[in-house]
């Protein structure tokens, strides 16, 4: 019996490390990518200019989520029948979710900017922020402003 029990535990495989806190879970499909601050250097940045509620006028930047996704392997410039139902579920530490039709993001179908943040007025976003905040500079509302970004999860039927 105790050498069954010692054949399961080395087979089992070992547990997984909980994510750190700086770091941006991707799962596409069940395949789970971790991310971190690092693997965002090398991706072209962009810079957001928002205010919110009248306040004042405020400087983003980061990179485009459509780059995040290209980085994990999405298809995202060559979306096909199957994947023009696929959906980014987007998620808060807080709870907050917001999704994305995957054609929406897409360059030369909807071509939406989505800016995944890290940096505010030039400094790392404050924790009540980041470490990722999500900008949508074309959406009339910023009800998909998602501050404290944890993961990003690609759906489909």
């Amino acid at each position: 019996m105790a050498l069954l029990l010692s054949l399961v535990l080395l087979a089992a495989p070992p547990p997984r490390a909980a994510p750190s806190p700086d770091s941006l879970v991707i799962d596409v499909a069940g395949r789970i990518v971790v991310l971190r601050a690092a693997d965002f250097a090398p991706l072209p940045r962009d810079t957001v200019r928002a205010s919110f509620h009248d306040g004042p006028t405020l400087t983003y930047s980061g990179v485009r989520l459509t780059d995040v996704l290209r980085l994990v392997g999405v298809p995202i410039d060559s979306l096909h029948r199957p994947q023009l139902v696929q959906r980014l579920l987007v998620e808060a530490a807080d709870g907050y979710r917001v999704v994305f039709s995957l054609a929406e993001l897409a360059p030369g179908l909807g071509d939406r900017l989505v800016v995944v943040a890290d940096r505010l007025d030039e400094q790392p976003l404050p924790a009540a922020e980041g470490p990722w905040r999500l900008l949508v500079p074309g959406d009339g509302e910023h009800a998909r402003w998602v501050r404290q970004v944890t993961a990003l999860r690609l759906r489909g039927d």
